[in-house]
């Protein structure tokens, strides 16, 4: 298992050419080939739009001059200056957040940790060890491993987990393939502990992640539910690389910005805390959730933050307590998980839209409701803005690629520099080029999950067919 505290700490300062030097060393062909395609693109189309600055001058003209034209424009421009607004008012929520120091080791609750795994292999035996050297009181920690019918050697490597750490940690089979849901639920059922902890089977964890996850639940007694703060693992090819920027900008900034507001919408399964109490509040609710008929077997981690926050809960955000999974190397990998998120985004937001504006809890909910807008806007402008594209592709195609290689460049320099401050300067780049994927290989995301959203199916957990 490689060492990973110092992952989580910023970067030690270094010289700019020993930086430049360490980057060149350590990077590969095909790495330097996708970066220096990137800022080609990008800086070539910044030149491309500046000689065509009256082509721009023309269509701006053509758009006003019809309605669908002008309505588009007041509709985008409005959108624009929403989002411009929430960006504003999430970075200064963001300057506010303030992670909560662990409590003593007399303070902190009993937990029960729940790893679900299916087809991970030796992956769970690397979880559970990491998850069992916590700085943690052994008294006060139950943990427990279910096997949910892998049809791998994911069992195997359990009982090796349990011959080397004895009565640490306890482990079961389903019966079959139930989902995770189904395994979860086991958890919750036969844990024990006052705090529950859900870590995802292909995930390790610092040795303070577990008691800097569950303090938040001792200094604040309306807190339901804490998410932990999620990085890759498996960094060393180019998605996750992309990935770990993307990850450290979701949590490390917009969850931040939410906790503040006692209302993050998504405690992450690949680590998360719950208070039994509020587990148990809407457990029955959880397990039978169903969307159009069909019971859900996806989006577990979104649904239970949605009924805790509908309880009227606090969710908060541990900027100090980290997990380090595993994401996918591939395209289609990855396309699979952002299916799977979009049609619980779908989902989650629908019920959200049910109790967000009710009284749902004491105290501000203002913030909340802002979060909500601003996601369910995304769901509901997704179409027209596919379709504006699609129309430039076709009839502007050079005014097109240009306008968005420079916004590209524009927006992506703040998570370059986010990324840049709190860890890495060489690696924070791989935003560009993730924003270059995300805009042109997975854009279709959105639309597909809303027409499908009722498909149910993990999708990513298969094993590999021979």
């Amino acid at each position: 298992m490689k060492t990973l505290k110092n992952n989580t700490e910023k970067t030690e300062k270094k010289p700019f050419f020993s930086r430049i030097k360490h980057l060149i060393e350590n990077a590969n062909a095909w790495g330097i080939f996708v970066m220096g395609s990137t800022f080609v693109l990008m800086f070539g189309s910044a030149y491309l739009a500046y000689i065509l600055q009256n082509d721009f001058t023309q269509l701006h003209l053509e758009r006003r001059s019809t309605m669908i034209g002008l309505i588009f424009m007041i509709v985008a421009a409005a959108f624009f200056v929403f989002k411009l607004s929430f960006f504003i008012y999430t970075f200064i929520r963001f300057l506010k957040y303030k992670a909560i120091p662990s409590v003593s080791d007399k303070e902190l609750p009993t937990v029960t940790v729940i790893v679900p795994a299916y087809n991970e292999g030796k992956q769970v035996w690397a979880t559970l060890k990491s998850l069992a050297e916590s700085d943690y009181p052994e008294e006060k920690i139950q943990l427990l491993a279910i096997d949910d019918g892998s049809k791998d050697d994911t069992w195997n490597w359990m009982l090796e987990a349990k011959k080397e750490l004895g009565d640490r940690v306890s482990i079961c089979q389903q019966p079959k393939n139930m989902g995770k849901r189904h395994a979860l639920y086991r958890g919750f059922n036969e844990g024990t502990g006052e705090i529950f902890v859900t870590v995802d089977s292909d995930s390790i964890v610092d040795k303070d992640t577990l008691r800097n996850l569950v303090s938040p639940f001792i200094i604040d007694e309306n807190c339901g539910a804490v998410a932990g703060n999620i990085r890759v693992l498996n960094n060393d090819k180019i998605l996750p690389k992309m990935l770990d920027v993307s990850f450290a900008l979701s949590f490390e900034f917009v969850r931040s910005s939410e906790s503040t507001l006692n209302s993050v919408l998504c405690t992450p399964g690949a680590l998360a805390a719950y208070r039994a109490t509020a587990v148990f509040g809407c457990l029955d609710a959880w397990i039978n959730q169903t969307f159009m008929g069909q019971a859900s077997d996806i989006g577990e981690d979104r649904a239970m933050t949605n009924m805790i926050l509908k309880q009227g809960f606090h969710v908060l955000f541990q900027r100090n307590a980290f997990a380090y999974t595993n994401v996918p190397e591939k395209y289609k990998g990855l396309y699979k998980m952002f299916i799977r998120w979009g049609r619980s985004n779908v989902r989650e937001n629908i019920q959200m839209s049910k109790y967000v504006f009710t009284n749902f809890r004491k105290g501000p909910k203002t913030g909340t409701r802002l979060l909500f807008f601003s996601q369910f806007s995304r769901i509901v402008l997704c179409y027209p803005f596919v379709l504006f594209m699609l129309v430039f592709v076709v009839t502007h195609p050079l005014l097109f690629l240009s306008s968005t290689f420079v916004s590209i460049l524009v927006l992506s320099t703040f998570p370059v520099l986010f990324y840049a401050k709190r860890y890495s300067i060489s690696e924070s780049v791989w935003a560009y080029s993730y924003s270059v994927l995300f805009t042109f290989g997975l854009f279709w995301i959105t639309p597909y999950a809303i027409v499908t959203a009722s498909r149910s199916g993990w999708l990513t957990r298969e094993l590999p067919q021979k």
